[in-house]
């Protein structure tokens, strides 16, 4: 299980500290970093200011959000990111959800997102292969664009620019069931938003026949601390915001999520507590036992118990969201294979 560290998205503006902490993470034998998108900074330009610092940690979008960009805009921020890089890129894609869709993009959310989400990839995956010019007769993306308000000049065109890889990694952050069992078949790998080792259950029916090399890469706030309460606190403001205020009370796919995980009527109400204005209310609702799960927090011993937990089930990848270098620290050593007694220091398991 590779360890990756998970930026996220800027508040006020640029983390002075997050450089060096990829720097850190780099340094100490983490295979990635991820930076995400919401509405506000993008995803890509920081990736980019990252590339130009480092030599071997590979860079993912967790997530880039689809309606942002078309489809072929998203591949050349992919391709071009993948050349300046020296081929370290990989694009992580969602597509979030009504409220940020309709109302920050000022775009319509798809009436079928499966089908939105699939012809997507199918535009980019054209541009990286640079075989022929894109050509999709699609439902949302169509190319050349036939829609009734279009000229009908649109041309088949391939980018000028060749691809460094045809096969660049495109990975998923899909929560329903049927979008995670479309991304097993149509991307290289799924970044799930909660993923608790307690209950593999949930997304087992969407994850059979998984091809080889698929990755599994859910994000994890991490902690190396003393009170667990105190750990966790950072987890449940996120969850509450997450819960509670990314969606609409009727359509609201993270507690949708957080419901089929068993915490059905703890979501509803962190839901009706946020949207009543009640925010820190709506935080302290937010159950330990989900928060607990769903992270690692507490002292070194408890979290290298949890995290063989995580080890046991098809995760591949565990994108860390840490606040200081001592965690990081932490968690590589934990992630390092034991050494066996012996007569040579071969005998490294």
């Amino acid at each position: 299980m590779r360890l990756g560290l998970a930026l996220g998205y800027w508040g006020r503006g640029p983390d002075p500290a997050h450089l060096e902490l990829v720097r850190e993470a780099e340094a100490l034998g983490y295979a990635s970093v991820w930076t995400a998108e919401a509405w506000g900074s993008d995803a890509f330009t920081p990736l980019t200011w990252i590339a130009a610092h480092t030599s071997r940690i590979r860079l993912g979008t967790g997530i880039a959000q689809m309606a942002a960009r078309t489809p072929t805009a998203t591949a050349m921020h992919a391709l071009t990111l993948d050349h300046l890089s020296g081929g370290r890129m990989m694009l992580g894609l969602g597509l979030s959800g009504p409220q940020v869709v309709e109302g920050w993009y000022g775009r319509p959310f798809p009436g079928s997102p499966l089908t939105a989400t699939r012809e997507y990839v199918d535009v980019i995956r054209q541009v990286l292969a640079r075989e022929a010019p894109v050509e999709l007769d699609g439902r949302f993306h169509s190319h050349p664009y036939n829609g009734p308000d279009g000229t009908g000049l649109g041309k088949p065109l391939k980018p000028i620019t060749h691809p460094l890889r045809a096969r660049l990694p495109v990975l998923l952050g899909a929560e329903g069931p049927k979008n995670i069992a479309q991304t097993t078949r149509i991307a290289d790998g799924w970044l799930p938003l909660y993923w608790s080792p307690l209950r593999t259950e949930v997304y087992e029916a969407s994850l059979t026949d998984l091809p080889d090399g698929f990755m599994i890469a859910p994000m994890v706030r991490a902690r190396v601390c003393d009170d667990v309460a105190e750990g966790l606190l950072p987890v449940k403001a996120m969850l509450g915001f997450y819960i509670g205020g990314m969606g609409h009370a009727a359509r609201n796919f993270h507690a949708d999520l957080m419901a089929r995980m068993g915490f059905e009527e703890e979501a509803r109400r962190i839901q009706r507590l946020f949207l009543e204005g009640r925010k820190e209310e709506a935080v302290l609702a937010v159950p330990d036992a989900f928060a607990d799960e769903i992270s690692l927090v507490g002292p070194r011993q408890r979290i290298a118990e949890r995290l063989e937990l995580w080890r046991k089930g098809p995760v591949t990848d565990l994108l860390v969201t840490a606040p200081d270098p001592h965690t990081l620290r932490v968690l590589a050593e934990l992630s390092q294979p034991p050494v066996w007694p012996g007569p040579s220091a071969r005998c490294a398991w």
